[in-house]
């Protein structure tokens, strides 16, 4: 018997019909909750309800079921519904076919080599960074974060790199619907501090968590651009205090910005931080 040519085995016979029959209306409400989540740094329900036109209830068992799966998260304190981290754990499929995952992988490990520190690769998540992927070092005492940990923005070196790229309207957004929570006595909490730290992080491309996250670790990250020379991802090197003095952040961090930079030219980006800065 012929096989169809124009018949693909990855396609059923109904593959063309787009009738309601051929789709699953729970399945397609689910899906369509989930885009409108992820265009948003945290919504409350009631304002997911009316910027879709659906119930509360409705929505809240689409959320609760995404929930579930850690698709969804719901913030008790603020009172907002975000995308959760399970979605990384199914998008992981389609991260390993990114060129900035892929074209990382070689980057991050030349620079554990290079410093013989743990080197990074994070992304942002709503109003966290996301760690996607890790070149750990071999020292017996290292940072570690797994694909999918995330970290607080303003607390992360990765997140500061790229908070520090942000155009001016979409940050002071961000800071308006944000809380910048306490993790150490060296964690930045106010807004104007944060800002003045940004802005120097933006004038030389380069970030440095201090202890702000964990006490006894130190991180120094810088950002990665895409073709339009925006902050698409971070890489950073991780490592204790004990090994990541002021001397070795000092000489990580050039190690750390060429890195970026060649992982930026790699995906065809175009960086904006002027060769003078560098």
């Amino acid at each position: 018997m012929a096989t169809d040519p124009k018949r693909q085995r990855g396609r059923p016979k109904a593959f063309h019909d787009k009738t309601e029959q051929n789709t699953i209306q729970s399945l397609d409400r689910a899906m369509t909750v989930l885009a409108a989540l992820a265009a948003h740094e945290g919504i409350t329900l009631s304002d997911l309800a009316a910027e879709m036109g659906q119930s509360p209830a409705t929505l809240y068992r689409v959320l609760t079921t995404l929930a579930q799966h850690r698709i969804a998260e719901f913030d008790e304190v603020q009172q907002l519904w975000h995308v959760g981290s399970g979605a990384f754990s199914i998008g992981s499929a389609f991260l390993r076919r990114s060129s900035v995952i892929e074209r990382a992988r070689p980057v991050l490990r030349q620079l554990m080599q290079d410093t013989g520190e743990t080197a990074n690769l994070g992304v942002e998540s709503g109003a966290q960074v996301m760690f996607v992927s890790q070149v750990e070092t071999h020292s017996t005492i290292r940072a570690f974060f797994p694909p999918g940990t995330l970290s607080p923005m303003h607390a992360s070196g990765i997140g500061k790199a790229l908070l520090a790229f942000w155009p001016d309207d979409r940050l002071q957004k961000w800071l308006r619907n944000q809380k910048l929570e306490r993790f150490t006595g060296t964690t930045i909490m106010a807004a104007p501090a944060l800002l003045a730290e940004l802005r120097y992080i933006r004038s030389r491309g380069l970030a440095i968590d201090n202890e702000e996250r964990t006490a006894g670790m130190r991180c120094v990250a810088a950002p990665v651009f895409n073709v339009f020379a925006e902050p698409v991802a971070g890489i950073s090197v991780s490592g204790p205090v004990s090994r990541m003095d002021d001397a070795n952040v000092a000489r990580f961090g050039g190690l750390v910005r060429d890195a970026a930079v060649r992982l930026t030219e790699a995906v065809g980006g175009q960086n904006p931080v002027s060769a003078e800065r560098r």
